[in-house]
């Protein structure tokens, strides 16, 4: 014991391991009756132990351990309780105590532990950084390549410059339509579109040069200004084309267009 009559923490370590004689234990379990500090401190030291049984990693028995351990058990004969005390060799109170190198293995798992635990948190939030960055740079990829697409079909020496206007009116709703045959690529942009039930859409069409049906060229609806666009709608490349249409559909769009055309015109060349 310490000075002031309480258990040292190398004593209440032992006794919480069982590494202690039945005498000390009896000793220490008598004073920790009347000893509110050394229960605490006990406690304590119960719990640091516990916390690093649970950082040391589980190993299961081998197959048919327990049975044997039992078997051994039952087949040891069973001492007389004087027998067993005259074999008890007491531990004197110099072993008992532990210097300042009986805490320095302990300590050392303690802080291996909490090191792995720190290095793994850390492991987590890069590998969640750099998921983010990788999502960003793939994002930021695929808007440079649509814009790219878009400035090829743009510039392109032999894109094909449209404008389609309604037939037999004043020219109110206007659209201009940049198509490259080859690529598939065509760009549009409409001003001046009337406003359409919830219902209905429009759809572009792609009237082909060699008199076969109209292709489908995507959907497009008017903001509240009646300005819209249609920017690379899913084309296959090389239909060449005479003309582009414009048509009110459902809202879902349609195969074949459905009459009448409200706005059309002539690709160049034809």
């Amino acid at each position: 014991m310490t000075g002031n009559g309480h258990n040292t923490q190398e004593e209440l370590a032992s006794y919480a391991m069982q590494a202690l004689s039945v005498e000390e234990s009896a000793s220490i379990r008598a004073h920790l009756q009347a000893c509110a500090a050394c229960r605490a401190e006990l406690a304590k030291v119960s719990g640091d132990l516990a916390l690093l049984g649970l950082a040391v990693e589980q190993q299961s028995l081998p197959e048919g351990a327990r049975d044997r351990f039992l078997q051994r058990i039952a087949a040891a004969p069973a001492a007389k309780s004087e027998e067993k005390m005259a074999d008890v060799t007491p531990i004197t109170a110099k072993t008992s105590r532990r210097g300042k190198g009986f805490w320095i293995p302990w300590g050392a798992a303690a802080a291996l532990a909490a090191v792995c635990i720190g290095l793994g948190v850390q492991n987590r939030a890069l590998n969640d950084e750099l998921d983010d960055e990788t999502k960003l740079v793939k994002n930021l990829a695929a808007q440079a390549s649509k814009a790219q697409q878009v400035l090829e079909v743009l510039t392109a020496p032999s894109a094909q410059r449209v404008v389609l206007t309604e037939g037999n009116t004043p020219p109110e709703s206007t659209a201009r339509a940049t198509y490259l045959p080859e690529r598939g690529g065509l760009i549009l942009f409409a001003t001046n579109l009337k406003p359409l039930p919830q219902d209905r859409t429009y759809e572009l069409w792609v009237i082909p040069a060699n008199g076969s049906a109209p292709v489908p060229a995507g959907l497009f609806r008017p903001d509240a200004r009646g300005s819209a666009t249609l920017v690379l709608p899913q084309l296959s490349p090389g239909i060449t084309a005479k003309a582009l249409a414009v048509t009110v559909e459902k809202a879902s769009g349609s195969d074949t267009p459905t009459m009448p055309i409200v706005l059309s015109g002539a690709t160049t060349g034809s």
